[in-house]
């Protein structure tokens, strides 16, 4: 069976809700794979995260719609969305704002929630852009290239040139600026089409 994304609210036909129309939500850390939480959700719940790109659910206690993180601050910032092989369980591949759980733990889970290995120094710099996604803020250059598909292709062919360039030239301080550029916005458009770092990571990985 083959992954199924939710990337917008067609896509949300054909999952299997209960009679009370609600589905189940595991919400997952994209850079380490911590499962963070599991709530509810509605259609409409889903519909809300895809337009806003921050997790909501459905109380089923208070029978109403929130936002995690709506008081707290510790929003769940929406990376991808999947359903599993039957479409009754949703996987919510996301970016933590804060602690995922009501009691300030890191996941409703414990500490045993996430495969342990050591952090990559790269985490900081894909941190930086998803926060860029979410927040948006006026003027950033990678909020550029998240908005213009062309934009991102366009970078991506100038910055391959000029590092090879800078290889053919013999050129090694250059060629690490260049390599450094290729990356980052390599990674901007991995966010923009719904990728994580840590799938380049687990890939890696897989290779060696």
């Amino acid at each position: 069976m083959t992954d199924r994304r939710i990337a917008e609210p067609a896509d949300l036909d054909t999952l299997s809700f209960d009679d009370s129309g609600l589905i189940p939500v595991v919400a997952q850390g994209a850079d380490d794979g911590a499962v963070l939480m599991v709530a509810w959700a509605n259609r409409e719940a889903l519909e809300r995260t895809l337009d806003t790109g921050r997790m909501h659910f459905w109380s089923r206690s208070r029978q109403s719609l929130w936002m995690k993180g709506e008081t707290s601050g510790n929003v769940l910032t929406l990376v991808s969305l999947h359903a599993d092989c039957d479409e009754d369980t949703l996987l919510a591949r996301v970016q933590p704002a804060g602690p995922a759980c009501h009691t300030g733990e890191t996941s409703c889970f414990g500490a045993h929630s996430a495969p342990a290995r050591a952090d990559h120094p790269l985490h900081g710099v894909w941190n930086t852009l998803v926060e860029r996604a979410a927040e948006r803020p006026e003027g950033s250059y990678t909020v550029k290239l998240l908005d213009d598909p062309n934009l991102r292709v366009k970078k991506l062919g100038e910055e391959t040139a000029e590092l090879i360039q800078s290889l053919v030239q013999g050129d090694a301080p250059r060629a690490t600026e260049e390599v450094a550029d290729l990356w980052y916005h390599a990674l901007v458009a991995l966010l923009a089409t719904g990728g994580s770092l840590d799938g380049i990571l687990e890939e890696l990985q897989r290779r060696r």
